[in-house]
């Protein structure tokens, strides 16, 4: 803040991210938590939604689309997804224990990201609260269907739509399919106009020619521990990276690495040198070229690597500004990048526009469905397989999928649940410290042994954990007293 007088005045004004009194902080802090909604202070709304402009927006919002599934087969534990069956469209598409397709459907909206998600959407009645269930946030709530409360997000924004447009579930899919089939056309089209003009490059004056194409490896790493010259890559909920410490990883605490097929090392790209008149070509840095290091004091705007100059012409010749925009660039216009490294960790714009293609969609096998993992298991030997597997094992006591409302503030718990002892004296662990740096770190430690518990007794009960599994490796500290 800016002292004016006795007032605080911000630079920033509106667009300022920090509290302007504690009153905000106080609101804030309630909305984080999902426990106010600023909309219903000022009443109903007077004015007639559009329920077909609603649902659009939740599509773009939430990046997704609603489609309808078999109930009976989404409630069973271990749980079934399946679609209305393409060969009889009276039955579901579960051949071992097909049901009526039409007396069990429910409405449901699937995610499409590095996996499947599924939510569904419980029927709307005058005994439902337009308020989330804390419960079903946390680790799941123990009256499932008959609960008043909405289980998700979608749930909950559906229910309001309902409720002011009276909007029925067989117009939200018919509104979801027909805008997913128009925006499946217009990434048609935009890919063939990429591809008519050669990947969006153009003529640099003097004749010489732009850099059209990517071609190399591209994914995010965590900013803090690559000074440290270690690669690790955000968890898939992209809130923390993968290391013990879990750092926090925004948009500033993370670096863009690139590996070209002419070396097999990955390398840091800057975000490009802001400046108001482009550099015709960008140059390499003269110190790189000499000393391999750079000594300049400051952002140096010259290349450091022929791997960020080809990047950097790339971003000039394409009015691209944001190293994300590179990344969504490079997996647009070469689709395969999405199954090399680093791929699916591609951190959503909210910006963008969300293309939903056919194939995401494509009636699934028939088998167990992980809603954990997001992922299908077509087999029971390859579902035994799946949950028994460390990786399975680690996302049950991961915060990947946990709602907004559960991020916590400090460090995953360490092994040792007390006060650290040289604290005073500058714990020389730092965040790898297995004791507690302080007592509201611990209590908060305390407070998420206890949620992961709840959640591993949660996971049990919907046979996500085998019943004789007791060995949870790194994790079972969390399980002692």
């Amino acid at each position: 803040l800016l002292k004016s007088g006795d007032l605080g005045v911000c630079k920033y004004g509106e667009k300022c991210t920090f509290a302007f009194n504690q009153l905000e902080i106080d609101v804030w802090t309630e909305e984080r938590k999902r426990r106010l909604d600023r909309n219903s202070l000022f009443g109903a709304s007077t004015v007639q939604l559009d329920p077909v402009s609603s649902i659009i927006g939740l599509l773009q919002e939430h990046k997704g689309m609603f489609i309808f599934l078999c109930q009976g087969c989404y409630d069973g534990k271990p749980r079934i997804i399946s679609k209305r069956s393409c060969v009889n469209e009276t039955i579901c598409s579960n051949l071992d224990a097909p049901h009526n397709f039409d007396a069990n459907k429910c409405l449901a909206f699937v995610v499409t990201t590095h996996n499947i998600n599924y939510n569904k959407v419980r029927p709307l009645s005058v005994l439902c609260h337009l308020d989330l269930c804390r419960q079903a946030i946390r680790y799941g709530c123990q009256r499932e269907d008959s609960c008043v409360f909405a289980h998700s997000i979608i749930e909950l924004k559906t229910w309001r739509v309902q409720r002011h447009t009276g909007i029925s579930p067989d117009e939200i899919v018919r509104v979801s399919v027909r805008y997913n089939d128009k925006q499946e056309q217009n990434l048609r089209k935009e890919k063939e106009r990429r591809l008519s003009s050669g990947g969006g490059g153009s003529k640099l004056k003097g004749g010489s020619s732009a850099v059209t194409s990517l071609n190399m490896k591209m994914k995010f790493a965590c900013a803090q521990c690559w000074r440290d010259h270690l690669i690790i890559e955000p968890d898939k909920a992209l809130k923390y990276c993968t290391a013990k410490a879990r750092h926090i990883l925004t948009k500033e605490r993370r670096v863009l690495l690139v590996r070209s097929s002419e070396r097999s090392k990955w390398v840091q790209v800057r975000p490009l040198p802001h400046a108001k008149n482009f550099p015709l070509q960008y140059d390499m840095c003269a110190q790189i070229l000499e000393k391999r290091k750079c000594n300049y004091i400051g952002n140096c705007t010259f290349a450091h690597s022929q791997e960020e100059k080809e990047i950097w012409m790339y971003m000039k010749n394409n009015d691209l500004r944001d190293m994300q925009q590179v990344y969504d660039m490079w997996l647009t216009l070469a689709p395969q990048n999405r199954q090399t490294d680093g791929a699916m960790f591609s951190q959503p714009n909210p910006e963008e526009k969300f293309i939903a293609m056919p194939t995401d969609y494509a009636e699934p096998l028939n088998g167990f469905h992980c809603r954990l993992c997001g992922k299908h298991s077509n087999s029971e030997r390859q579902w035994q397989q799946h949950i028994s597997s460390e990786k399975h094992k680690d996302r049950v006591f991961s915060c990947e999928g946990e709602d907004e409302a559960l991020t916590w503030s400090y460090r995953f718990p360490g092994t040792c649940f007390k006060i650290c002892p040289k604290i005073d004296s500058s714990c020389p662990d730092g965040v790898s410290c297995d004791y507690a740096h302080g007592p509201e770190e611990l209590q908060e430690w305390i407070e998420r042994r206890v949620f992961l518990r709840q959640k591993l007794a949660k996971a049990r009960e919907d046979m996500l954990i085998m019943p004789d599994e007791l060995d949870f490796g790194k994790y079972n500290f969390l399980l002692q007293d």
